[in-house]
């Protein structure tokens, strides 16, 4: 160890002894410090050491990349991202630095798809040292860091299969720009240590831990020279990481990126020849006061660096915002807005002049970058660290114009959000920073001083809009800036994408929803674009295409539409399928394919596979091969769960066909055959399984009703249906209803049978309260026998007309919450029928008679024939079979009458009388 930090050991060890029972109480912690800053200083290679998205950190780096002009800038940053880092010229910041995965080989399938993010600011320390090394001829950029692979492989995942340092998904729209991507950040630095934490923010006097750091380390470090941040920092990155809990997993991981690190330095020093003192290396603070023997240009070798899975990783530049980097990595909201303010105030203070790409959207374009100065030689280094620590914080003074232009400034904002603000506000919120400060023991107002004072005195309570006050604050000092990747940046599909849709002539790149109206009808060249917006409606989020006129089908083709795009507010999405193709036709292929032979998938999800590849691509390839895929499947369910869709599907797909083709595709032809197999072996075990409902059993009948006469025709055999319905014996009432209406429609049952037995239902007390059921099963019957329509209005009616009101009125609401549960798809066509029916007068209405009663009167006496007095002569010789029949058929019996009850009965019915008295005749 050097002798530059004696003074401050000697310090230390007194305080040691001081503030403990003895030297040895604190020794190995605040002596340890020293050590590891003395280590980093002393090291030939150096070491800079920032935090993430820090201004002070990006003000130090700017300065002292103009003073030292490395050759070789090592970064902290995933080495398989370097290629995409001059793509940054074409983007607007922040953007993110993603790798992204779908094809998955060494992780488990579950994981899928990986992705990675590591987000860049332009008030980041790792901006302007990749502006410097990609602007600066003759200087090598050299990424250290483990690749996006390895961060996966050294990823410990939690019991539900998700990564443990994972951020939380943000809810807002802007800061889900990230998903659930792992953020990869050059210097985290931040306490492990709860307590520590806790005890820093306690007597800091702030609220969190964003705040703490702008107080008491941003302010202190954005003036001074850069021996003096390079320490502190070095301080800070030891104690977080001496104080830090002893997670073995966390330690390990931590130790293995830094030999990683200086694994791939000291390699390319030995491949390159460079000298380590022409070299920077830009780590964070955490990293850069490493105690692993690996550390240092001369350390030790040894480290075996795994080699990479067989997965595909695919990378590009993603959208990012402020609000994406403070979900993702913990920090207050506001807290990067705040320093991006912060930075460019340093700028104005420092007159510091930062780096910026060549052609950085968002600045003028140059022809070719500045000339830098000439070089500042190296001193050796010293103890800066003691009179930064002795020295007393400084007070700024308070600078009334900027709190009184912030002041006015947010409580115009409030009123433009619905608040009541005035005058009197913004005299109060300036008052109340200068009071809050004070309590704090700050002269100057901080940020955070401001928007506790701006929520005080202007919200209480009360949020009329959708923005708070506290949001209000953090956009008026600096805004969610959300970044933009540029055209030339986008991947191959994305490109496509834009260059289809330019017909449409609207600037789609910009974040806001387009609205867009295509005539089809006049404008054919807009066809292909319907084609592509329909597809980005089926893969992206809802809300990037959104349709507000016009639909696709089957065999239709549109003739006006209109939509609301928002391609540039989902920009990362769109950015993300072209990790999975060239073309949005082949992702959409791929996601098709891909939902077909899922493990779990259905014969219905298999249908609506081969239904979206007909509708979206057009393609009778790939349905057919998704129809056999069906086909497979359907002939392994063992459920009838999915059969309502089912049904609906290859009705549409059928219908189709029929229209469009010369002949059915014959995987068609086979599913329908095996289907009509397949749904009548299940027929008797779903009418008796509890738990497939009325619904699925309908939907089977309709399937072996509805394709019977294609079945048959290809070869199934109607016996085999006969024989199913007549196996079943169902218990619940609406499935009974349900087989009486299938044994009608084969005409193993009557019309007159089945009134019969509603007839019987509704006579009967005890099975009155299950009516509602049975109706309900005679709804679900009009999908295998519409034809039933007018028998379940008759149903109805019956219902209505002879039930008292005692019994009618207790059941109207179980009879209207069933038919809503059960067959309210249903409904319409009973509307439609009983509109038939029934009269559409009023007037009418008293002499209307329903169908159903007017074929029961009795028709015109017949007229008596001989051989009607030949039967009242039969019946008089058996009065016993005269009774018998009469009573029957509910006539009176009494030969005292002028009209014995036989002589009416032969009145009533000649045709029988006759018949046989013939037959009698004969024998």
């Amino acid at each position: 160890m050097s002798g530059a930090f004696a003074a401050l050991r000697g310090q230390l060890r007194e305080a040691a002894a001081a503030f403990a029972d003895g030297p040895d109480a604190l020794e190995g912690i605040l002596l340890g410090l020293v050590d590891d800053v003395d280590r980093a200083v002393a090291e030939p290679l150096e070491i800079f050491p920032v935090c993430h998205h820090s201004p002070a950190s990006a003000v130090a780096m700017a300065r002292r990349l103009r003073e030292k002009q490395p050759k070789v800038v090592y970064l902290e940053l995933c080495e398989d991202m370097a290629p995409l880092l001059t793509e940054l010229r074409n983007c607007r910041l922040p953007v993110a630095v993603q790798a992204f995965a779908t094809e998955v080989d060494g992780f488990p399938a579950d994981w899928a798809p990986l992705s990675v993010v590591a987000p860049i600011t332009e008030a980041s320390a790792e901006y302007q040292a990749i502006a410097y090394a990609l602007d600066t001829p003759g200087v090598e950029l050299v990424l250290v860091d483990r690749s996006a692979d390895h961060v996966f492989q050294w990823d410990e995942r939690t019991a539900a299969g998700t990564p443990a340092d994972r951020g939380t998904p943000p809810a807002e729209e802007e800061a889900a720009l990230h998903g659930d991507a792992v953020g990869v950040e050059i210097g985290g630095l931040r306490p492990r240590f709860a307590e520590l934490e806790e005890h820093l923010l306690r007597h800091g006097k702030v609220r969190h831990w964003s705040e703490w750091w702008h107080q008491y380390v941003e302010l202190p470090l954005g003036d001074s020279d850069h021996d003096t941040y390079r320490q502190v920092m070095l301080l800070i990155g030891s104690l977080f990481r001496r104080l830090a809990p002893g997670d073995p997993h966390q330690v390990r991981v931590d130790e293995d990126r830094e030999r990683y690190m200086w694994t791939r330095m000291r390699e390319h020093l030995a491949a390159s020849a460079a000298d380590p003192a022409d070299c920077l290396y830009v780590c964070g603070a955490f990293h850069a006061a490493s105690r692993v023997a690996e550390f240092g240009a001369g350390g030790a070798d040894g480290f075996a660096i795994s080699p990479r899975s067989a997965s595909t990783w695919q990378y590009g530049l993603i959208p990012s915002s402020h609000a994406a980097i403070e979900a993702q990595f913990g920090l207050a909201a506001g807290s990067v807005s705040i320093a991006a303010t912060e930075w460019t105030k340093n700028l104005k203070r420092t007159k510091v002049k930062p780096f910026r790409l060549t052609g950085q959207a968002g600045t003028p374009a140059r022809k070719k970058p500045a000339a830098l100065p000439d070089p500042v030689p190296d001193v050796v280094p010293s103890d800066h660290l003691s009179g930064f620590l002795r020295r007393p914080p400084v007070l700024d003074q308070l600078d009334e114009d900027e709190l009184m232009g912030w002041s006015v400034e947010i409580v115009r904002a409030a009123r433009r959000n619905g608040y009541l603000a005035s005058t009197a506000d913004a005299i109060a919120v300036f008052e109340t920073s200068i009071l809050l400060a004070g309590m704090r023991e700050r002269a100057k107002p901080t940020p955070y001083d401001f928007q506790d004072a701006a929520v005080t005195c202007i919200e209480k309570d009360v949020v009329p809009g959708r923005r708070d006050v506290r949001r209000l604050v953090e956009i008026m000092l600096g805004g969610d800036r959300i970044g933009q990747v540029g055209y030339d940046a986008l991947p191959p599909l994305a490109r496509d994408v834009h260059d289809r849709l330019a017909p449409l002539g609207l600037k789609l790149q910009q974040r806001g929803v387009r609205r867009a109206l295509l005539d089809v009808a006049a404008r054919p060249e807009l066809g292909p674009c319907s084609d592509v917006l329909w597809m980005l409606r089926y893969l992206m989020p809802p809300g990037a295409a959104r349709p507000i006129m016009g639909e696709r089908r089957l065999g239709e083709r549109p003739i006006q539409e209109s939509w609301d795009l928002a391609l540039g507010t989902h920009q990362r999405a769109l950015i993300e399928l072209g990790y999975e193709g060239v073309s949005v036709e082949q992702v959409l292929e791929q996601r098709l394919r891909r939902a077909a032979y899922h493990p779990r998938a259905t014969a219905a999800t298999v249908l609506e596979a081969v239904e979206d590849a007909t509708l979206y691509l057009g393609s009778a390839r790939l349905a057919g091969e998704l129809g056999a895929r069906a086909l497979e499947v359907l002939a392994t369910e063992r459920t009838v769960d999915g059969a309502p869709e089912v049904l609906s599907r290859v009705r549409r797909l059928l219908a189709f066909y029929r229209t469009s083709e010369p002949a059915l595709p014959r995987w068609i032809e086979r599913f329908v055959k095996t289907g009509y197999a397949h749904y009548c072996t299940l027929l008797p075990t779903a009418f008796a399984d509890e738990e497939a409902g009325v619904g699925q059993v309908a939907a089977m009948l309709g399937f072996l009703f509805g394709m019977e006469s294609l079945a048959l025709s290809l070869g199934c055999d109607r016996a085999q249906l006969e024989l199913s319905v007549a196996g079943s014996h169902p218990e619940e009432p609406s499935k009974v209803a349900l087989l009486w209406a299938a044994r009608v429609q084969l005409g193993r049952m009557s019309r007159a049978q089945l009134r019969a037995r509603c007839a019987e239902l509704l006579s009967s007390p005890l099975v009155l309260p299950a009516y509602p059921r049975y109706l309900s099963g005679f709804v679900h019957a009009l999908v295998p026998a519409p034809g039933l329509a007018d028998f379940v209005v008759e149903a109805v009616s019956h219902a209505f007309a002879d039930l008292p009101d005692t019994v009618l009125l207790p059941w109207l609401p179980t009879l209207i919450t069933t038919l809503r549960a059960q067959g309210a798809e249903l409904v319409p066509l009973l509307v439609r029928e009983a509109g038939r029916l029934f009269p559409g007068r009023l007037a009418a209405l008293d002499e209307w008679v329903p169908p159903w009663r007017a074929g029961a009167e009795p028709s015109a006496p017949p007229e008596i024939t001989p051989a009607t007095g030949a039967g009242a002569a039969l019946l008089a010789e058996h009065p016993a079979t005269c009774e018998a029949v009469a009573t029957l058929l509910g006539w009176p019996v009494d030969w005292e009458e002028a009209t014995p009850a036989g002589v009416a009965l032969l009145d009533r019915y000649p045709g029988t009388a006759t018949a046989l008295a013939e037959v009698l005749a004969g024998t």
